[in-house]
């Protein structure tokens, strides 16, 4: 039996209210474990594990994060969300990053996520964020 539309709507929101969070523990549950999450910033697929060290690290090194501007749109087997995201980095540096992301869903997990952002923001955060 397919996701509905609704059970869609949910695990989206409840996968960026995470991210927002810093919540990985329901990051990780939101993910298949064969998930593979893809960035067009250096075309490589993470997999879950790599992913989780990732957010992991965005978490370490922000005092807050918050997605504004959230546009989700879901479709039978997946969604697509516009936001910007804002995050405070411990030494103050302010980010503020548009980005798209494309999920896949099946059985209720992410099973593909594809996210496309500006890579000169996110160096120019890495540069600046602090520790």
């Amino acid at each position: 039996m397919a996701d509905s539309l609704e059970d869609i709507r949910a695990l989206a929101t409840r996968f960026f209210d995470a991210v927002q969070a810093g919540d990985i523990d329901t990051v990780s549950s939101c993910y298949a474990d064969g998930v593979g999450i893809w960035h067009n910033t250096d075309g490589l697929t993470q997999t879950k594990a790599e992913n989780l060290e990732t957010l992991k690290g965005m978490v370490k090194f922000s005092k807050t994060r918050k997605y504004v501007d959230r546009r989700l749109e879901v479709y039978p087997g997946g969604f697509v969300q516009q936001h910007v995201l804002k995050a405070e980095g411990i030494s103050g540096y302010q980010l503020t990053l548009a980005a798209c992301i494309m999920c896949k869903v099946e059985n209720g997990k992410i099973t593909r996520l594809d996210e496309y952002f500006d890579s000169a923001v996110v160096n120019e955060w890495r540069a600046n964020r602090g520790g």
